[in-house]
């Protein structure tokens, strides 16, 4: 329970113990809301004969699957997440700049060596700065960012999920096969026919080649 709540306050924006999350962070992360998992040495299955409900021709359905939410789906909320901190950051900084150069102009307004163009830096920056906050707060351009952030992560506890019944070589401790086929194929929203559909079609495919995202639900 601890290391859940350490991973929840380590995740999101208003974290529960009172460190607060770098705003604009350098590289842009999926949120990871749930406990770190243990890594282990991933073991080949017979395609036919099956322990568990799994068999190795799940194993490579699900292989398929990992790597279409890698290259596709979880590359591209962290690629619009990437934008929308940009656009944040622009918007942080051009708000509290444009202020002190309305401010600046009505300081100079009445001046008779400045009054014109005081006048003119006053309106314009007043009225830029005025739409950029705007747009920045209204917008809430930053809970877009952090939307992004939260899908990828969604993305990756998938592939985390997949990843980790893979790599367990104790069968019995596997989730069941056919259950956990009919769950990854509910969290993304197709169904079993759809699932396979999607493995066979990016198999042997580079990244590039992959057409079809692995979800239907964002």
């Amino acid at each position: 329970m601890m290391e859940k709540v350490l991973a929840l306050d380590k995740a999101y924006p208003l974290p529960l113990l009172g460190a607060m999350l770098e705003k604009f962070p350098t590289n842009i992360e999926p949120a990871v809301w749930w406990p770190e998992q243990r890594r282990r040495q991933a073991k080949g299955l017979d395609r036919k004969k099956s322990w568990n409900g799994w068999n190795g021709k799940l194993e490579e359905e699900m292989t398929e699957i990992f790597g279409v939410i890698r290259k596709k789906d979880k590359a591209d909320y962290l690629r619009l997440g990437g934008k929308f901190l940009k656009l944040n950051k622009f918007l942080a900084i051009s708000g509290p700049v444009l202020t002190g150069l309305a401010a600046l102009g009505s300081a100079f307004v009445g001046s008779p060596n400045h009054g014109s163009w005081a006048v003119v830096l006053g309106v314009v920056a007043g009225a830029l700065a005025s739409v950029v906050n705007t747009f920045e707060h209204g917008g809430q351009v930053g809970m877009v960012f952090e939307m992004y952030r939260s899908n990828a992560g969604f993305f990756k506890l998938v592939e985390e999920s997949i990843e980790s019944n893979l790599t367990e070589n104790d069968m019995e401790r596997r989730e069941n096969g056919e259950l956990f086929e009919m769950k990854v194929a509910l969290q993304l929203g197709r169904s079993l026919s759809q699932l396979r559909d999607l493995a066979a079609s990016s198999s042997g495919k580079g990244e590039e080649d992959i057409e079809e995202f692995a979800s239907k639900l964002f």
